[in-house]
């Protein structure tokens, strides 16, 4: 089994092609993450080098890259990784949680200053009345 060691954003990477004040209806926002290599860093240690990309379907992208790094048996997943270009399932579920879970608040300040729109959906917040409430009752949010 492989343990988190690290994680590390290395590289920031943003462009917006549209005009400040444009308007779009309906952007499509695809995001993904995708390894491009894995090496001993190590003895017990294995660098998984990513690539997690942010587009906006052609309106701008955001790329970030970065390494995570796991201990356990590095030679047995650089050795796989070697072979097959492809990590065990559990590993890869590991690190592409990890990667998504740290790169979408960076993708989200980076959106914020290059006026893109969040790469994730805002709630949309509806309060509603229904008329008067009681002592103890408050507006629900959702």
């Amino acid at each position: 089994m492989m343990q988190v060691k690290g994680f590390e954003a290395n590289g920031i990477e943003a462009k917006r092609f549209s005009k400040v004040g444009e308007r779009f209806v309906n952007i499509r926002i695809d995001q993904n993450s995708s390894v491009t290599r894995i090496s001993k860093a190590s003895d017990d240690t294995a660098s998984v080098e990513f690539r997690f990309t942010t587009n906006y379907a052609g309106i701008g992208y955001i790329r970030i890259e970065g390494q995570v790094l796991l201990s356990g048996d590095a030679s047995t997943l650089v050795d796989e990784w070697t072979k097959t270009g492809s990590m065990p399932d559990e590993i890869a579920n590991i690190v592409h949680n990890l990667i998504v879970s740290n790169c979408i608040p960076i993708a989200l300040l980076v959106a914020r200053d290059v006026r893109l729109p969040p790469p994730i959906p805002l709630p949309k917040i509806n309060i509603q009345r229904k008329g008067s409430r009681g002592p103890g009752e408050s507006v629900e949010v959702a």
